[in-house]
């Protein structure tokens, strides 16, 4: 049996206290995670302090880019371990992981280390009284032990996407990865000690979260940021636990994103748009589509055209070549996204596809499979239309006006996503403008670029990461005035 230990201070720890992992597959027993405890906790954070005042505090810029390089070619030196380990733990296909999860995780590390190095500082030249002047600059400086709270839906591209700037720019890191997908965290404590990274300066410790190591991070009083992705009651209890001591926080916590599909659109581009947003991996990413406002005009060619391309969807295992779709992520989570599923029919909705479980053969039927899954037939107010469900299915509404559908769009406590189909390039323009969301695309979904800001609005965020906005929770300003 596969053992998963903690990584702290340069090693591997066992605790002796061990929880299962199970595959989702076929939800049988793939390893044995050793949990932290508070001590593991405390000696992590130790490590990271000890490194902090050690030697990463004289590593030059140019020395932490160079590890940060060297960490990303390893990934995909060992490529097919890192795909191996992430699809085990998620039960997502190789043909995603491989061209998405893995070697975009590797260029974090590149992306955010590239944009530490070229950033730069302000200067002012400041008149004085008695004529000679003052020359006031900024310097920035890392701040110091970063709580990385990873989610189980993209753990070693979230991971990195956090721990690759934190790193950039100085700092050391705790690592909590979810205790449903701990594999490649711990993975990468080997990558760690092959680059020649110094002890401490990145931890991994294992557990869940209520007393167990999610809170014994985010409680710790020598840690001194958090940042974290997942759900809005988690992220309330960890800003309380941050605000114990005023740690910064970063937070992205989920969506109910919405797609607006106007009668003037590239309809076979917006069909296919849509279709990776609501089934990506499974339907579980923050930025998946799961409202769908069609300008009514095409709304009946939409829905059959959705109906259809949902139905030839692939569900099968992760190394099959033509899986579109596996399971989702735990027996559990399944339970919850059935769960809406039931809630959906209780309220009348009309399923357009699926709603239920597919028949799989032999074990695979112990595995977390869920069908894809269209409605129609409710209103705004129901829960289907209000919460987040975090599986492979949207609700399809009709629309009329473009006055109606921004404010139904934007009537949610959530605002991290959107994406709007025309070709009529002002009305992009000006609905853009009126969305309350962190992220808009246009004709296009999940085209992202790595410098530009990541982030939500209401109860999706606190802050903003990607670019140069990192800076601004990883580092902290310190101006320093030189009288002339």
């Amino acid at each position: 049996m596969k053992e998963i230990l903690n990584f702290i201070n340069g090693e591997f720890i066992s605790t002796g206290v061990t929880f299962n992992k199970y595959s989702p597959i076929n939800n049988s027993i793939i390893a044995k995670v050793h949990a932290a405890g508070k001590e593991e906790v405390d000696a992590a954070v130790e490590a990271a302090k000890s490194a902090m005042k050690g030697i990463w505090a004289n590593f030059t810029i140019s020395k932490r880019i160079e590890l940060l390089y060297a960490v990303a070619d390893k990934i995909i030196k060992r490529f097919d371990e890192f795909l191996h380990a992430e699809c085990a733990d998620t039960g997502k296909p190789y043909q995603l992981a491989s061209t998405f999860d893995i070697p975009y995780s590797a260029a974090n590390f590149k992306t955010f280390a590239d944009i530490v190095k070229i950033t730069p500082t302000e200067c002012f030249e400041t008149p004085t009284p008695d004529g000679r002047g003052a020359i006031n600059y900024s310097i920035r400086r890392p701040v110091g032990v970063i709580g990385v709270v990873c989610p189980w839906n993209l753990p070693l591209l979230l991971l990195s996407w956090k721990v690759g700037p934190a790193l950039a720019c100085g700092n050391t890191v705790i690592v909590k990865p979810s205790e449903i997908t701990p594999q490649t965290a711990t993975l990468l404590g080997e990558i760690m000690n092959e680059v020649g990274m110094p002890k401490g300066v990145y931890n991994v410790v294992h557990g869940s979260g209520c007393n167990s190591a999610g809170e014994f991070v985010t409680n710790h009083p020598d840690i001194d940021a958090i940042t974290f992705v997942g759900g809005p009651q988690t992220g309330s209890t960890i800003m309380k636990a941050a605000a114990n001591g005023v740690k910064s926080v970063s937070m992205e916590m989920g969506g109910k994103n919405p797609s607006i599909i106007f009668s003037d659109c590239d309809f076979l581009a917006a069909i296919e748009g849509t279709m990776r947003s609501i089934y990506i991996n499974c339907g579980q990413v923050c930025l998946c589509t799961e409202r769908i406002y069609v300008e009514r005009p095409i709304y009946d060619q939409f829905v059959k055209a959705m109906k259809e391309k949902t139905e030839a969807l692939k569900i099968g295992v992760p190394e099959n070549d033509i899986t579109d779709m596996g399971p989702l992520v735990s027996l559990e989570h399944q339970q919850k996204v059935l769960s809406y599923y039931q809630k959906a029919k209780d309220l009348g909705a009309t399923v357009v596809t699926g709603g239920g479980i597919p028949q799989m053969p032999g074990k695979l039927a112990d595995g977390a499979w869920i069908e894809p899954t269209l409605w129609t037939g409710l209103d705004d107010h129901s829960v289907i239309a209000r919460e987040e469900i975090f599986g492979p299915c949207a609700l399809i509404q009709p629309f009329d006006t473009e006055e109606e559908v921004i404010n139904r769009a934007n009537d949610t406590k959530y605002g991290l996503a959107c994406s709007l189909w025309t070709k009529d390039l002002q009305k992009a323009h000006r609905v853009s403008t009126q969305i309350n969301a962190g992220m808009i695309w246009v004709n296009s979904w999940f085209l992202r670029d790595f410098r530009t800001p990541f982030g939500g609005s209401k109860e999706s965020r606190i802050g903003r990461e990607g670019g140069i906005h990192l800076l601004d929770f990883y580092t902290e300003l310190r101006n320093i005035c030189i009288k002339l």
